[in-house]
């Protein structure tokens, strides 16, 4: 029963279903799209105002991802925008604990459907608990593979995000290998709409490598470029035999559109994600309690103290302390 409650559908030799219109796209643009039947089709002119949304979240909460904001702007954007894209869009985010992948795949599904992941049309894996037992694989496969099918087969534009890739065991994600690939059908059902996006902490030592190398060096974090670390993350995906993406056909025939890098946060960044939770809580920005709570942190490495070691994970608890 790891997949709980599957909606498979019936595959047939026909479109997907429709899904419903992203989140403030019919507020947007109700007037223009009055008459106009809600199918997805009119989704094909609404990839503005959830960019435009998307994009104010980023802007707004996550900080210190300068190459992530702009990688999945523009891949959402343009997959979005295209009509008949020739397969899904396939995110794989790299980074350590509390960098911000999993805020951002919430923030992602949140300006899509409306619920986020809680919508119908969003459905999160997570290894350590949907696949736990190594000796289950065969079986974990063929209820993956149905579980996408039928899910895919509801609404084409269906949303699938599986956290602790690093924690999966190898072969498994291998299954969805057919869904991801450049076909325009699968057994009758259509999955190039659909958006897979991967959490992994595999290849997290090579972008600190990086982020240390250019601070040490006196340069700015934000002169780092995407070519400074993509071919790295999928090489160290691939190799990882720790991974679930170890030798993995999703990389070896490229399948996986964009290795997204999620660089290590500083001090500054810590202040940041703090200021935004005492909003969000209500509360006045008290930069006493700001600074008390990010010099809670522990740093790395030990003798320069860059980089926290578990990002703004931690703050939100450590924050309770102080409004108990």
């Amino acid at each position: 029963q790891a997949m709980g409650r599957a909606r498979r559908g019936r595959a047939s030799l026909r479109p997907s279903a429709p899904c419903p219109l992203p989140r403030g796209s019919s507020r947007t643009y109700l007037r223009a799209l009055q008459g106009a039947p809600r199918t997805e089709l009119t989704l094909l002119a609404l990839p503005a105002p959830v960019t435009l949304a998307l994009q104010k979240d980023l802007d707004s909460k996550l900080f210190g991802q300068h190459l992530a904001k702009k990688v999945i702007l523009n891949a959402v954007f343009g997959f979005l925008s295209n009509p008949k894209p020739k397969k899904p869009l396939t995110l794989s985010l790299h980074g350590w604990t509390g960098t911000g992948k999993n805020f951002v795949s919430k923030i992602i599904a949140e300006n899509i459907y409306e619920g986020g992941l809680n919508s119908d049309y969003v459905h999160l894996f997570v290894a350590t608990l949907h696949f736990p037992h190594a000796s289950n694989i065969t079986l974990y496969k063929d209820q993956l593979q149905l579980w996408i099918r039928g899910n895919v087969s509801t609404c084409a534009r269906s949303i699938f995000i599986f956290d602790e890739m690093d924690k999966m065991h190898a072969g498994l994600i291998d299954a969805i290998k057919p869904f991801l690939d450049y076909y325009e059908h699968v057994d009758g059902v259509s999955y190039q709409k659909a958006i897979f996006i991967f959490l992994s902490n595999a290849g997290a030592e090579r972008i600190t490598d990086v982020a240390l190398d250019f601070w040490r060096s006196g340069k700015q974090r934000e002169e780092i470029k995407l070519k400074d670390m993509e071919p790295a993350l999928s090489v160290s995906a691939f190799n990882n035999r720790n991974s679930g993406f170890w030798h993995s056909s999703l990389i070896d025939r490229n399948l996986i559109d964009y290795f997204v890098p999620f660089l290590p946060l500083e001090y500054k960044h810590l202040k940041m994600c703090i200021r935004v939770e005492m909003q969000a809580r209500g509360f006045e920005i008290d930069e006493d309690i700001v600074t008390k709570v990010a010099e809670e942190m522990t740093f790395f490495p030990k003798e320069e103290r860059v980089f926290s070691d578990k990002g703004c994970k931690t703050v939100f608890t450590k924050l309770d302390y102080y409004y108990d």
